[in-house]
C-alpha cells in the first residue's frame, strides 16, 4: 500500500493542503518564474547560478534591494530569489514583502524555514522554478545546493533538477500510456513529466526523504500537473524500497530511471547510512545496473519500454566497451544502448568526490581518492562508460520480430530533446523488420529532410575521394558512402522503388553478378534503420 510521507522529518511537509495551495498562489503573485528571474537578474547572473556560481546573483540582489528606484514587485522577487536560491537570510518583514502578509506561520507549517538568529530566518530547503519542455511552469523543492552550505553533503541528500535529470527527461518518449514507473524518483522530476502523458505514475525511492520531497512538489504544483490534491492516489502512488522490490507483481508500460549507479568503493564496515542515497546503490562496482537490468523484464508489460541512464565498467580484458552490458540484457528484449562518455578511474573519482563536496576535507579527500583507485585496480578497470539505455519487452504476438540489438558510441553533441527521434527511429525499425527481402525491393523510400551529402576531392581530381552522408537532427550520425550507395541515395525521391533503382545501377555500373546488389541492400537497410531514408506512400 502506498505510504503518505506528508510529515517526514527533515523534509518539506505536505499534510496541510490549504497551506500548499496558499503557497502556490503567493509564488505566482510574486512572479517566481524563470523568465521573471532572468529579467530581474540579467542573463549573465542567471546563467552563473545554473553553473552553481552565486556571487553575480548576490551582487545583483543587493543592488536591487538598495536601489530606491526598484519597484515593490522587483524587491519582492529579489527577496524570494535570495532566500530560496542563494542562501540569503530574511526577516519576517522581508518575507512578508516577498510572499504577502502573515506568511511566517504558513512557511513553518510546511517546514520550509528555521530561525537562524533572533529575528532572522533561513530556508531549510531549496525551492526554485522549473520550466518543462511542454511550457509548464513548476516550483521544485530539494535539499539546498552545495554552494549554499559548508562541508560535504548529507548522506540522504535529495538532489534538485540537474543535467542528468534533464537528459533523462529529454530522451524519454512521450506517447500516451496508462501506467509508468519512476524508479528512484529523487525530488520527482521524472514523475512531473510522466504525468503529462500517463494516466497513473508510481514513484519509488529507497529514501523516505526523497519521497517526501516528491509528494510536496506534486501537491504544490497540483493544478499544473492535473492532480487532485485531495485524491493524489488517483494519479500517483509512492512506494519506499530498493530497485523493483516495491512493485513486484505489477506491470508497467514505461519505466524510467536515473538509478543510484555511481560506483563507490565498498567496505566491510559500511552501513546503509554511510552511503549517499541519491547516487550509491550499495553494491560493488556496476552491479546495481546489472541487477536492475536483470529485474526489469518482470515488471514490463507486453510492449513495455524502459529508458534509463547508467554507467558500466570497462575491464582490461574487454574486447569492446559494451561487453559487460551485452551480458546483462535478456536476449528476448530489444535494446538500444548509447555510450555518451568514458572516464578514466582518476577522472571518475574526481567527478564524484567533487559532486558531494568531499574535497572540502583534504585528509578525507586524499583517502577517498586512493580508495577509488584501489577499488578499480582490484577489478582491472581501465575506464568507466556513461550513457543511456532503451529497452522493450516485445509482445508474444509481434510478427516476425527480430530483437533490436543496437550498441553505439556517440560522444558528440546530439539533438535535444531526443525523444521524438527515438520514437520515430523505433517505428522505422519495426516497419523495416516486418518486411521480407522481396517486400523491401518493392518499397519506395526518400531521403530524410535533415540529411545532407558532402563530397571531398583532391585538387584537380575528376571524382570525389570521400562521400559522406550526414544527419542534421537526432543522433547526427555520419556515414561513409561508397560510389554505389551514393548513386542509390541520389535517386531516392520516392518515385522509384528500391528494385527499380537497383536495376538502373546494375546497368549503369555494369555489375557482372548479384554480389554488389546484395551488399547494397544491406547498406540500404542500415540507412533506413538509422533514419537517413524514410518510407513513402508511393505505389
Amino acid at each position: 500500500m502506498t505510504e503518505n510521507f506528508s510529515q517526514t522529518t527533515n523534509a518539506p511537509h505536505s499534510h496541510d493542503l490549504n497551506a500548499l495551495e496558499s503557497l502556490a498562489q503567493r509564488l505566482d503573485q510574486t512572479r517566481y518564474y524563470n523568465d521573471a528571474i532572468t529579467e530581474l537578474l540579467g542573463l549573465a547572473a542567471t546563467e552563473a547560478i545554473t553553473r552553481e556560481q552565486i556571487v553575480p546573483g548576490k551582487i545583483r540582489i543587493e543592488h536591487i534591494l538598495r536601489d530606491q528606484q526598484s519597484t515593490a514587485e522587483e524587491q519582492a522577487l529579489a527577496y524570494l530569489i535570495g532566500f530560496f536560491m542563494l542562501g540569503r537570510q530574511c526577516t519576517e518583514t522581508e518575507l512578508n514583502q516577498a510572499l504577502g502578509e502573515n506568511v511566517l506561520p504558513l512557511l513553518k507549517t510546511l517546514n520550509l524555514i528555521e530561525e537562524s538568529t533572533p529575528q532572522q530566518y533561513r530556508a531549510l530547503f531549496d525551492l526554485r522554478p522549473h520550466g518543462a519542455d511542454d511550457g509548464t511552469e513548476l516550483w521544485v523543492s530539494s535539499d539546498v545546493r552545495a554552494y549554499q552550505r559548508s562541508g560535504a553533503l548529507r548522506k540522504d541528500h535529495v538532489l534538485g533538477i540537474g543535467q542528468a535529470s534533464l537528459t533523462l527527461a529529454q530522451i524519454t518518449e512521450r506517447t500516451p500510456i496508462k501506467r509508468a514507473l519512476d524508479l528512484g524518483t529523487g525530488c520527482g522530476i521524472q514523475t512531473f513529466h510522466l504525468l503529462s502523458h500517463t494516466e497513473h505514475v508510481t514513484a519509488t525511492d529507497i529514501s523516505e526523504r526523497a519521497l517526501a520531497f516528491t509528494r510536496f512538489n506534486i501537491l504544490l504544483n497540483a493544478k499544473e500537473l492535473n492532480v487532485d490534491r485531495h485524491n493524489l492516489h488517483n494519479r500517483v502512488s509512492l512506494y519506499k524500497g530498493s530497485l523493483t522490490e516495491p512493485v513486484q507483481g505489477q506491470k508497467f508500460d514505461l519505466v524510467v530511471s536515473n538509478p543510484p549507479f555511481v560506483i563507490t568503493p565498498r567496505t566491510a564496515e559500511e552501513k546503509p547510512e554511510d552511503q549517499f542515497t541519491y547516487r550509491d546503490g550499495g553494491l560493488a562496482g556496476d552491479q546495481l545496473v546489472q541487477t536492475l537490468l536483470n529485474e526489469l523484464p518482470a515488471i514490463l508489460a507486453p510492449n513495455g519500454r524502459a529508458q534509463m541512464l547508467a554507467n558500466w565498467e570497462i575491464w582490461e580484458d574487454s574486447q569492446q566497451w559494451d561487453s559487460r552490458v551485452r551480458q546483462w540484457v535478456n536476449n528476448e528484449l530489444d535494446v538500444w544502448c548509447i555510450q555518451r562518455e568514458t572516464l578514466s578511474p582518476e577522472q571518475y573519482a574526481e567527478t564524484w568526490l567533487k559532486d558531494a563536496s568531499e574535497q572540502r576535507d583534504l585528509q578525507h579527500y586524499e583517502q577517498a581518492y586512493k580508495n577509488y583507485l584501489l577499488d578499480f585496480a582490484q577489478r582491472q578497470v581501465t575506464a568507466i562508460g556513461l550513457g543511456m539505455l532503451w529497452l522493450r519487452k516485445p509482445a508474444p504476438s509481434t510478427p516476425m520480430h527480430q530483437p533490436l540489438q543496437r550498441y553505439e558510441e556517440i560522444t558528440y553533441p546530439i539533438q535535444q530533446p531526443l525523444a521524438p527521434f527515438i520514437t520515430e527511429a523505433i517505428e522505422l525499425y519495426d516497419q523495416l523488420n516486418q518486411l521480407t527481402s522481396e517486400e523491401l525491393l518493392h518499397a519506395h523510400v526518400e531521403v530524410a529532410q535533415d540529411v545532407t551529402e558532402e563530397r571531398h576531392a583532391r585538387p584537380g581530381a575528376e571524382h570525389p575521394g570521400v562521400i559522406l552522408l550526414r544527419e542534421g537532427a537526432g543522433l547526427r550520425r555520419t556515414i561513409l558512402e561508397s560510389t554505389e550507395l551514393a548513386g542509390f541515395v541520389s535517386a531516392c525521391d520516392g518515385e522509384l522503388s528500391v528494385q527499380q533503382i537497383l536495376g538502373a545501377l546494375a546497368v549503369l555500373l555494369e555489375w557482372e553478378d548479384d554480389t554488389p546488389r546484395e551488399k547494397l541492400i544491406q547498406h540500404i537497410r542500415e540507412l533506413i534503420e538509422k533514419g537517413f531514408l524514410r518510407f513513402t506512400s508511393a505505389d
